[in-house]
């Protein structure tokens, strides 16, 4: 059993510093995927931040009709907010659908954003993998592969983003807030999810030491009849073979602004800006959905245990914005 030093942060500061002047640190909040990889020997800090006391747990409403969610709200909290359930659906059902009662009761939005994937061949230390073990390859590409990503892939990863919550984040192009020793900036959620490419095992854009304060989320009145929509291999407590987050703002049947994000099918949170652009001032129609959904899944990279995952992708991707559009969409 390896020693782990444990401190206990009461100030963001005084928790960036110490995690950045110490390299084998780590930050520590509710804890639901970081225990688990400690435990399996994924990851081997000596030392855990522990920042639950750090004042980062409200949920502001603001004037303009946005949120700023605090890094250590936790998801059960996040989900059942008023203002999160009337404003931003799709944001309520991703939480709601992302992990049991118990794990949304403990799980912070800063951590779900952090948390690491949940390929196989990641949390078996035996095993390649280029994220564990840069350089050491991807055992996935030869192996068994069924719940792995088709967009965004690499030949060095082909590992799925886990999160329900980010792919609704990224929809509502909200803002990832961060602290570190040159002080605060904000990172558009797109932007703070990496691609694999050649460096897999660099997931974010942070600096060493820089920590999660708060999520923002912008005013998106589209976003009022949205949904999200999740496709698993069992009804609950399980990850993604494919989902959607969808908005649509429509005047007199036809889309004047949309909004969508797909999950369970790429290496992060996947904007579906290809379909957006082929959406946009056409009829809200089905076959329109359906034509949408195959110029975003036209890039797709299958192998044979997930070669499914396109066409259920495309489905999942039309069924959410018929959902929205039944919904009768938010205002442009």
């Amino acid at each position: 059993m390896r020693a782990i030093s444990y401190t206990r942060a009461t100030d963001v500061g005084d928790a960036v510093a110490a995690v950045t002047g110490d390299p084998g640190s780590s930050y520590l909040a509710g804890g639901t995927t970081e225990v688990d990889l400690l435990r399996l020997d994924v990851l081997r800090p000596h030392r855990l931040v522990d920042i639950n006391r750090l004042p980062l747990a409200g949920i502001e409403n603001r004037s303009d009709g946005g949120l700023v969610i605090g890094a250590l709200a936790r998801m059960s909290e996040v989900a059942q907010a008023r203002a999160v359930v009337e404003r931003f659906p799709m944001l309520s059902q991703a939480l709601l659908l992302g992990a049991s009662a118990q794990l949304r009761n403990m799980a912070s939005m800063g951590g779900n954003l952090m948390q690491r994937t949940r390929c196989a061949y990641y949390r078996d230390t035996e095993s390649a993998c280029n994220k564990r073990v840069p350089g050491s390859g991807c055992s996935a590409l030869e192996g068994v592969h069924r719940g792995h990503a088709i967009l965004g892939t690499s030949e060095h990863c082909i590992a799925t983003h886990p999160s329900d919550a980010a792919v609704a984040l990224v929809a509502l192009d909200a803002v990832v807030h961060v602290e570190g020793t040159h002080g605060s900036r904000g990172i558009p959620v797109d932007d703070f999810f990496l691609l694999p490419g050649e460096t897999p095992e660099r997931e974010h854009p942070l600096t060493p030491g820089e920590l999660i304060t708060a999520i923002e989320v912008p005013p998106a009145p589209v976003a009022r009849g949205s949904c999200y929509l999740k496709v698993r291999d069992r009804e609950s407590y399980e990850f993604a073979l494919a989902s959607a987050a969808a908005a649509l703002a429509l005047e007199d049947g036809v889309i004047r602004e949309v909004r969508l994000a797909l999950g369970g099918v790429a290496t992060k949170p996947w904007r579906a800006r290809r379909a957006e652009e082929a959406l946009v001032g056409q009829r809200a129609d089905a076959d329109v959905f359906a034509r949408a959904a195959g110029v975003e899944l036209a890039p797709a990279v299958t192998r044979p245990m997930n070669a499914f995952k396109a066409e259920l992708a495309r489905r999942t991707l039309v069924r959410a914005l018929l959902t929205a559009a039944a919904q009768g969409g938010g205002t442009a």
